[in-house]
């Protein structure tokens, strides 16, 4: 019976073998032509754990310096090194994601400098700093008569409150020595800001792109009042505390992910590329967005490396504070540590420094 059972084995494993190695070749799938050259999965080695793969939902706005990073990451291949499937979510400003981060409809998001004093005031974290604008600027229409930010007096100013818009006009209204009681406001959605523009319901738009580039193009005339007053225009990566806490390893790998992706699409040869990415995910043209690739640094890894040693980031976010408190966006009594809302840990460790 023995005798029986051993050679009944032996058959059993002759066959196996020549199954596996007749079919070999045929079982290995080839690779997929929509996948990336670059995005070349880990090999898993003894004592290397395979990442779990995870989907996030990411909150941005329909602009070229909300996406830039992202897209990067996502066409080269580098969010899915990490495991990570990102499920992009349009938003029209921060406070609009803040609110759905808080809801559980989104996980993570881009923000503009207004929202940033939701993380002042305990709201949400910043885990990724994106890009710096160091010149505001607004749109005004021909008929307007603005030449300088003086001129703001008693115009009919279009700005969305809780949002860079906002942050922008209090700035310049500061600077001119104004306060929003010397214009007439008229508090809308940005997306609002072409038409009301365009209709000449109003004389001045405080916006973005690709909104800023619209109304050049639609109200004949119309041009930028560019001012500088040593502001800083901050753009980061945030989610909730609670979230931060819980995820932090996810925060890692997606922080890896996107530095490698800012790295591609931070360099000027690049821009025309990420710049297609971009119009294609907002429906907008190829030259709307490559109009926007000139309005900020765009921080690659060295320069994410270099001014978070030397705390020159740090002193960027101070600064960012600093322009809310002289503003009046915020009261000295919600001026925090900004250690409390910026967590510069996480970002040294996703560069390995």
């Amino acid at each position: 019976m023995k005798k029986i059972t051993a050679l009944l084995l032996a058959i059993a494993m002759v066959l196996s073998l020549a199954a596996c190695g007749g079919g070999g070749a045929a079982t290995t799938p080839a690779p997929s032509e929509s996948t990336p050259a670059e995005s070349n999965q880990p090999a898993e080695t003894a004592g290397t754990e395979a990442v779990e793969p995870i989907t996030l939902r990411i909150g941005y706005m329909p602009n070229y310096a909300s996406l830039w990073g992202v897209l990067s990451a996502m066409n080269k291949g580098y969010f899915e090194e990490e495991g990570i499937t990102v499920d992009l979510w349009e938003f029209a400003d921060g406070p609009s994601e803040v609110a759905a981060m808080e809801g559980g409809s989104i996980d993570l998001a881009y923000i503009g400098k207004g929202a940033h004093t939701l993380c002042i005031q305990g709201r949400a974290v910043i885990f990724a700093p994106s890009s710096v604008h160091t010149t505001d600027k607004i749109v005004v229409s021909a008929d307007s008569g603005v030449e300088t930010i003086e001129d703001l007096a008693g115009k009919r100013i279009a700005y969305s409150s809780g949002s860079s818009s906002e942050s922008t006009l209090n700035s310049a209204l500061t600077q001119a020595g104004l306060t929003m009681d010397d214009v007439e406001l008229f508090d809308m959605d940005v997306s609002y800001m072409v038409s009301a523009m365009v209709s000449g319901s109003v004389d001045v738009a405080v916006a973005w792109n690709p909104y800023t580039t619209e109304i050049l193009n639609q109200v004949e005339g119309s041009k930028e009042i560019v001012f500088s007053n040593g502001s800083i225009n901050l753009s980061s990566w945030i989610c909730l505390p609670t979230y931060a806490e819980e995820n932090r390893d996810v925060l890692l790998r997606f922080s890896r992910a996107l530095y490698k992706g800012m790295d591609y699409g931070s360099n000027p040869d690049n821009w025309e590329e990420v710049a297609q990415w971009c119009a294609d995910q907002t429906k907008t043209s190829l030259e709307a967005n490559l109009a926007q690739t000139g309005d900020a640094e765009w921080f690659n890894i060295a320069t994410l490396t270099d001014t978070l040693q030397d705390g020159t980031m740090e002193g960027y976010y101070e600064h960012l504070q600093q322009d809310f408190l002289d503003a009046g966006t915020i009261t000295p009594d919600e001026a925090v540590d900004v250690n409390t809302f910026t967590l510069f840990d996480v970002m040294k460790e996703a560069l390995g420094i």
